[in-house]
């Protein structure tokens, strides 16, 4: 089997879907891509069980065949390499893999591509279209809240709501959620599933920057996204999704309204003085005044920092991970937010204060017991 194919085309395909390929994976095979040739078309796979996602590029071929080609080596040979038109020789028998360049010959051993394990197809499944520039945003919007706890299986991966008036992703690791909602997006029959953090992760890097549509489609254990000439097939999380809906406080009477960028750096500064532990930090309201401070006895360390604010509530002290507020407030796009409070041993809403078109952003964080209450 021979081909012939654009060096850097090459790499561009074998380096959107690498993420897949583990180190030291279940199946030794699983460190190798498997390059299929039919039609002067090369698909590769790459895969870890769990998550598959595949491409596909036009070579120059006139027979047909299958291989399995070691992924980490085949990358660095290609990055080193100026762009030119390589030549792939593979023997069939012997599984060996000769690149042949302006630069010189390159020999790789290869394996059987039988032994790669089969791509599961997503049969009788459900469907739905979502622009790639949506779907990056729910990711980026929700991903670094997913839990890493693996006896919570069903935390460790974005839970979907498909609904006929909103698509909802939700992420919590039991310090805090969040939720992103777009009303422009619906489906005819409901359906929920989990999908593991790898799979977005992966999907969040190779999804185009220019808006693209990208369909989705699932069934009881897989989900299938397309677009483009990138395919990705993961299996689902099998567990049953907290109820969030009823974790998300209604009754909140203390509203606080402030510019993000003033209480992301001063949260920032203050947090410096925190205790390296447990990160906390406290708010004081009162009036139209926030007073954000933090002290760590152990070392006699403390700051203290005055901001102004619209705050409509009764006088309260309120403690928070310091962490949680930096990375929520980062993942806010607005000028101002709004923080819902009700008790200091509940937890407060965040939120931008004005909404993106047909968009809605929930963040709940729980509050960090202060010395001063019981």
């Amino acid at each position: 089997m021979k081909f012939i194919v654009s060096s850097s085309a090459l790499l561009k395909q074998l380096a959107s879907i690498n993420g897949v390929v583990t180190n030291n994976p279940v199946v030794p095979i699983l460190e190798n891509f498997l390059f299929e040739i039919n039609d002067s078309t090369l698909t590769i796979t790459a895969s870890d069980l769990e998550t598959s996602m595949i491409t596909e590029l036009p070579v120059e071929a006139k027979e047909s065949g299958r291989i399995a080609a070691p992924a980490k080596i085949l990358i660095e040979t290609l990055k080193n390499l100026p762009d030119q038109p390589v030549t792939f020789t593979i023997d069939e028998e012997t599984y060996t893999i000769e690149i042949s360049s302006s630069n010189g010959r390159y020999k790789l051993s290869g394996e059987n591509a039988t032994d790669f394990p089969r791509v599961p197809v997503v049969k009788g499944g459900s469907a739905i279209e979502i622009p790639s520039n949506v779907l990056a945003r729910a990711i980026n919007k929700t991903i670094f809240a997913v839990s890493n706890d693996e006896l919570r299986p069903a935390m460790t991966g974005i839970y979907v709501q498909l609904r006929p008036d909103n698509v909802t992703f939700v992420a919590t690791d039991g310090h805090r959620l969040l939720r992103f909602r777009r009303t422009d997006i619906s489906t005819s029959q409901e359906a929920s599933l989990i999908i593991p953090r790898k799979a977005f992760t992966l999907l969040k890097s190779t999804l185009p920057s220019e808006a693209t549509a990208v369909r989705m489609e699932f069934n009881q254990s897989n989900a299938f996204f397309s677009f483009d000439n990138i395919r990705m097939i993961c299996r689902l999380i099998d567990e049953r999704y907290p109820d969030y809906e009823n974790v998300i406080p209604v009754q909140n009477p203390n509203k606080l309204v402030i510019d993000r960028s003033a209480l992301l750096s001063s949260v920032r500064r203050i947090s410096i003085y925190s205790n390296k532990t447990t990160h906390q930090i406290r708010l004081k309201l009162s009036g139209s005044e926030l007073q954000v401070s933090a002290e760590d006895l152990d070392f006699s360390n403390e700051a203290n920092e005055r901001l102004t604010c619209q705050y409509d509530g009764e006088d309260m002290e309120i403690g928070f991970n310091a962490k949680f507020l930096i990375e929520m407030l980062n993942n806010i796009d607005a000028d101002e937010i709004s923080f819902e409070l009700s008790t200091p041993n509940r937890a407060g809403l965040l939120m931008p204060l004005a909404n993106e078109d047909n968009e809605n952003v929930l963040m709940l964080v729980m509050p960090v017991m202060l010395n001063n209450y019981v």
